[in-house]
């Protein structure tokens, strides 16, 4: 048996599950960039047109990755209040962007529109319904919570931290001298301080959609009341 025979027979079988595992490891690890099926073939020492047995194209692999990253969020219990719940699920989506620091950037943009993810987004829309507010304020909730935690989870996986500088960047003692009230907050901004801002900005959406919820709660009886004085005036 020749030497190829002989690796090909030690291979372990192929499944869509392991494909997009290693798939989304490699990405992790190397990024988006340098992803390709000849590379993820040769890490799964198979051939190329193997992979498309499972998958047909790169958007359908792509898909099984974002929604591998989806299932790993574990959804609170429906007996927990809906700000908690709210609270559980935001800190899901940002641990799991954390996991998966080279794909996120893909899945930041993706419509989420398979069935897992459609799935997931349709029992988050449940917690936003049991606050009680109408469909129009649940909607920009929803989004105000969406910009958030995205914009965040992709601060931390590759923006600011991470992004470019500049060619000639101002030296720090500099920094210090000239722009103190920048170098002033310039430690909170480091990671081990990430988690405080991310749930400090949190809480303030938080307590804003519940402010709304209890102004909407109390608008009934209100109305209510005026009415039943404005019968009074007229009788």
């Amino acid at each position: 048996m020749s030497a190829a025979a002989k690796s090909r027979s030690k291979r372990r079988p192929l499944s869509a599950k392991k494909i997009a595992e290693a798939a989304l490891k490699h990405i992790d690890a190397e990024g988006l960039s340098a992803f390709s099926f000849r590379t993820l073939a040769h890490i799964l020492g198979c051939e190329a047109m193997s992979i498309y047995h499972y998958y047909p194209s790169k958007a359908h692999l792509f898909d099984a990755m974002v929604d591998a990253c989806v299932k790993e969020m574990h959804m609170p219990p429906e007996s927990e209040p809906w700000i908690a719940c709210m609270r559980h699920v935001c800190n899901e989506y940002r641990a799991m962007a954390l996991r998966h620091p080279g794909f996120f950037p893909f899945m930041a943009v993706h419509r989420m529109n398979t069935p897992t993810a459609l799935g997931f987004l349709n029992r988050v829309m449940a917690i936003f319904d049991a606050t009680g507010l109408d469909a129009e304020v649940r909607a920009r909730h929803f989004r105000a919570i969406g910009y958030y935690i995205t914009g965040a989870a992709l601060d931390e996986t590759s923006g600011y931290a991470n992004g470019p500088s500049a060619a000639e960047p101002v030296p720090g003692h500099v920094q210090a001298k000239e722009f103190p009230a920048i170098t002033a907050i310039g430690p909170w901004f480091r990671k081990a301080h990430h988690k405080k801002t991310f749930e400090a900005g949190l809480e303030t959406l938080l307590a804003k959609i519940a402010e709304d919820a209890a102004r909407q709660s109390l608008l009934p009886s209100f109305a209510r009341e005026k009415g039943e004085l404005a019968n009074r005036s007229a009788g």
